[in-house]
């Protein structure tokens, strides 16, 4: 019974809320509060020292990625990966909970899901409804700093879970993958642009098709069903049977994909790290496909 709680990619509220009360949290389970929100809109960082979960640690994106590539929120290095979560005191036994206290339920945690599995970590999940309905149920919160002691985290980088722009164009050649973009529908037709761009026009990569992340989960901010994440998956005519590259603007909802079908029994989609930011600045013109210039 333990390890299928481990290895769920969801968690209850009701389930955390009963593991803090009882003191479980510590060298055996961790929580991280994964929230990021566009400048000049919430201060995620702020927002977390003010009230978070009790014993949650702040996972800062914008520090957990490789600083030094041109394009957005890039894969650390293993070793750089590693070194960030020991410091918040998770090691290779720990089971990990990330939320985030996006308006939708969720928003990052699925991309910090994704960091940990791409790294070989298999002990972490998602908490269901995020931030959000932890409030709105009345679970408890603090502003207490978290001061985790120090682990060691060893990391190994899962090729099978991420794909390269070089991998991706060479699947437009072979077509062994099916290639899913989670944007809205209208910034993947290129009818709406970008938030937040400049100099990148809106459209998706040739051949992709279109599952908008936010419709993975209800109105209230849970995931759906995995009935329901199948019928939708169906509707769009994508195999979960077959090679499946999930990408988006730059890697992040991307990984809604990838846990909508994992939660369908399929644990081997990978992430097109780079997405549409890294394609738009570096794929030949005739790969792009955007209604914008029609």
């Amino acid at each position: 019974m333990v390890q299928q709680v481990l290895f769920r990619a969801l968690v209850s509220t009701k389930w955390l809320a009963e593991s803090i009360r009882v003191g479980k949290v510590g060298p055996s389970l961790r929580v991280l509060d994964a929230s990021w929100y566009s400048p000049g809109t919430r201060q995620a960082r702020q927002e977390y020292l003010e009230r978070h979960i009790p014993g949650a640690s702040f996972f800062d994106i914008e520090e957990c990625r490789d600083t030094a590539s041109p394009y957005e929120v890039m894969l650390p290095s293993p070793k750089d990966f590693a070194n960030y979560v020991g410091r918040l005191g998770i090691g290779n036994e720990t089971h990990v909970v990330v939320y985030d206290g996006d308006d939708l339920g969720s928003f990052y945690a699925p991309r910090v899901w994704w960091m940990f599995r791409v790294f070989g970590h298999r002990t972490v999940s998602v908490l269901n409804g995020g931030f959000k309905n932890w409030l709105k149920e009345g679970h408890p919160v603090t502003s207490e700093p978290s001061n985790p002691e120090p682990a060691t985290f060893k990391a190994t980088l899962d090729h099978s879970l991420f794909k390269t722009y070089e991998q991706v164009l060479e699947n437009l050649k072979s077509q062994r993958f099916q290639l899913v973009d989670s944007r809205s529908q209208g910034r993947y037709l290129g009818t709406e642009p970008e938030p937040d761009a400049v100099g990148l026009d809106s459209g998706h990569i040739r051949g992709a098709l279109n599952m908008p992340f936010a419709d993975f989960m209800t109105p209230e901010g849970f995931e759906k069903s995995p009935e329901e994440l199948r019928a939708m998956f169906q509707a769009k005519k994508v195999d979960l049977a077959q090679p499946l590259i999930a990408t988006c603007r730059k890697g992040v909802t991307a990984c809604h994909i990838a846990l909508a079908a994992y939660l369908c029994g399929k644990t081997d989609v990978a992430v097109y790290d780079g997405s549409w930011f890294e394609w738009f600045h570096r794929a030949p013109p005739e790969t792009r496909v955007s209604r914008a210039k029609a």
